[in-house]
């Protein structure tokens, strides 16, 4: 499918704790877009994030991918290697933990509150709703973002991220949830869909067929192919039918 022509810029967003710098993606021409917060993984912005975000940012969206473990300094924050092996794995796991660890829900929702803000002041970004999504750990905070801001995130869309039936509560936007095999037990499955339909929303919660953990990050050996499109296949419908609404002609064009 082709892409429109994308513009890039590392920013800085103004958070109740400092600054947080980000990545940020978006048609060029002057117009409005629909706003995307996308939350990486656990291993940060890095060269993979960067393509993501332009790759969905060609399709007609403002992408902002911030860097949440800013409190520690500057994305990025840990060094890695260009391919995230599995003989990598434990050291860059013994940084990364850590900085999990100390990401609490109170500075998640904090932060949340800045992102959302800052995506909302962007002139090229249009009025409306926005969407948020995330990869692993990402996804978790995407889900508490969105249920965090019931009026303000139309759809969310979780990919192999460690979500639960827990904290759904508020939760009002259109949701996608991409699971890897192994990643949930039936049981834990079961108990996450009974609470999307307690919850009222429309979503899909499905696992991906020969996947593990991680299968949308190609720098990565959990990456499938195959899986990533599937991935695009399901989040570019569902960011459409989401956020139409919010394409429009540029702020300075209309003033």
């Amino acid at each position: 499918m082709p892409t429109q022509p994308v513009q890039t810029r590392t920013v800085r967003v103004p958070t109740a704790d400092g600054r947080a710098d980000a990545f940020a993606a978006f048609p060029d021409g002057g117009d409005r877009h629909p706003g995307v917060l996308m939350y990486a993984d656990g291993f940060g912005i890095r060269p993979v994030l960067r393509e993501m975000a332009r790759e969905l940012a060609g399709h007609g969206y403002y992408v902002l991918v911030p860097n949440y473990f800013y409190r520690h300094g500057p994305a990025p924050v840990i060094e890695l290697p260009e391919y995230i092996g599995e003989e990598a794995r434990p050291a860059v796991f013994a940084q990364v933990m850590p900085l999990i660890q100390a990401h609490t829900t109170e500075r998640v929702l904090s932060d949340a509150d800045a992102y959302l803000g800052f995506l909302a002041a962007q002139p090229e970004v249009g009025a409306g709703p926005v969407a948020v999504t995330g990869y692993c750990i990402g996804g978790l905070l995407a889900m508490r973002t969105a249920a965090a801001h019931p009026g303000q995130v139309a759809a969310v869309a979780v990919f192999h991220g460690p979500v639960s039936a827990d904290g759904l509560a508020g939760l009002t936007a259109q949701v996608h949830l991409g699971h890897a095999e192994g990643d949930l037990t039936p049981e834990a499955l079961g108990e996450l869909n009974q609470a999307l339909d307690a919850a009222g929303v429309a979503y899909t919660s499905e696992i991906y067929p020969g996947t593990v953990h991680g299968f949308t990050m190609s720098d990565t050996d959990s990456f499938n192919p195959a899986a990533l499109q599937r991935h695009w296949d399901r989040l570019l419908p569902l960011l459409d039918r989401a956020l139409a609404g919010g394409r429009g002609p540029g702020r300075e064009a209309t003033g």
